[in-house]
């Protein structure tokens, strides 16, 4: 019986905080998708907000609405007495950044807004955009609105291509690690309806420092990331090789003390999806995974020479090796170790022989 009249309790407590709770009809809110920043001078930005309209059997329309003020909140208030419906922010997806923005002011101020939003999803994508943001935000991309074609714009290039994972909580926890330089990728608009990812941009203390082209996106993802699916072109005297399906992995290894040595272990196995030369023979494949190794080797030693000259660490070479000693000392790691540290690449790639030839 006391079983029973706690049961009844309790589903009374129940319904009556859920009665407390705030409720909120979607047709009587707008739900911002995407918002950016641009730069106008040292003290002012604008700031865009974008809002899909949904209508029946038609593509969601784009409304956006754009601001001028010093810092992020008393945009989204100002953008409030734009709006016919209270503006809420827990379905936002996207946060742009102006590449002028990122190198002059950086985003650390903005970023912490949204950091503080509890409705605010620690998944939500952060890019800089080559250009402006109102410009890029005001075009028509595919049919489920601007914000949502940005985010899968990312999610796939993650996913199947050279992109890093990245988002605020990967960016925050970068940031707040001594060690640590963090990293969003860049867009750029190519036409009304068109954009493509340009780079990932690399900022140190909030502001854009250094871009990774797109040529180099594939060595920066084996070197901070993994593969579970990619591509590659690889080009031997004989043809060149579309190599497909690509798997990676990397580790660190401590090889040397005082001075400080660090050994990059990196994995490939993939397979040989086309191959445009006359005939791909054993030899050919051995040819295609020695030059594929070499790539490796020599790009990615490449970054990181220019990582230690700029005085950035996208790698987490700083993190690790303060895992691995006792005492250890940011200080002289910024100001001497770092930029003498020596570092060496170790490629292995396995590929298999299958696919046309062309």
């Amino acid at each position: 019986m006391r079983s029973i009249l706690k049961l009844i309790t309790s589903v009374f407590l129940a319904l009556n905080l859920i009665g407390c709770v705030k409720k909120e009809v979607l047709d009587d809110i707008s739900l911002i998708e995407g918002i950016g920043f641009d730069f106008i001078d040292k003290k002012n930005i604008l700031g865009t907000a974008v809002i899909p309209v949904y209508l029946p059997d038609q593509p969601p329309k784009n409304n956006t609405f754009s601001t001028k003020a010093e810092i992020s909140k008393s945009i989204l208030q100002d953008i409030q007495r734009q709006a016919a419906d209270p503006i809420v922010t827990g379905s936002l997806e996207v946060v742009l950044f102006s590449k002028t923005l990122t190198e002059k002011l950086g985003i650390l101020p903005l970023v912490d807004a949204f950091q503080r939003d509890p409705s605010i999803g620690s998944d939500l994508y952060l890019a800089v955009v080559d250009g402006e943001t109102k410009e890029l935000l005001a075009g028509q991309y595919g049919i489920r609105g601007n914000a949502t074609y940005i985010s899968k714009l990312m999610e796939h290039n993650i996913r199947n291509e050279d992109l890093p994972k990245s988002n605020l909580e990967l960016f925050l926890s970068d940031f707040y690690q001594e060690g640590k330089t963090p990293f969003i990728p860049q867009l750029k608009q190519i036409g009304k309806n068109k954009m493509k990812i340009s780079g990932i941009s690399l900022l140190k203390h909030g502001k854009m420092v250094d871009l990774i082209e797109p040529e180099e996106m594939f060595f920066f993802k084996l070197l901070v990331d993994k593969y579970s699916e990619g591509m590659h072109q690889v080009k031997i005297e004989n043809g060149e090789a579309a190599v497909r399906s690509i798997h990676s992995s990397h580790n660190f290894e401590l090889t040397k003390r005082n001075p400080a040595e660090v050994t990059i272990h990196i994995k490939v196995d993939g397979n040989i999806d086309e191959f445009t030369g006359q005939e791909l023979t054993p030899k050919n494949v051995q040819e295609l995974q020695q030059k594929f190794e070499r790539d490796i080797r020599t790009e990615c030693y490449s970054l990181i020479q220019r990582f230690q000259d700029k005085q950035i660490d996208p790698i987490g070479i700083g993190h690790f090796v303060k895992t691995q000693t006792r005492n250890f000392d940011f200080k002289d790691w910024r100001e001497n170790q770092y930029k003498n540290l020596v570092v060496k690449i170790k490629s292995e790639v396995k590929i298999t022989e299958s696919g046309v030839i062309e």
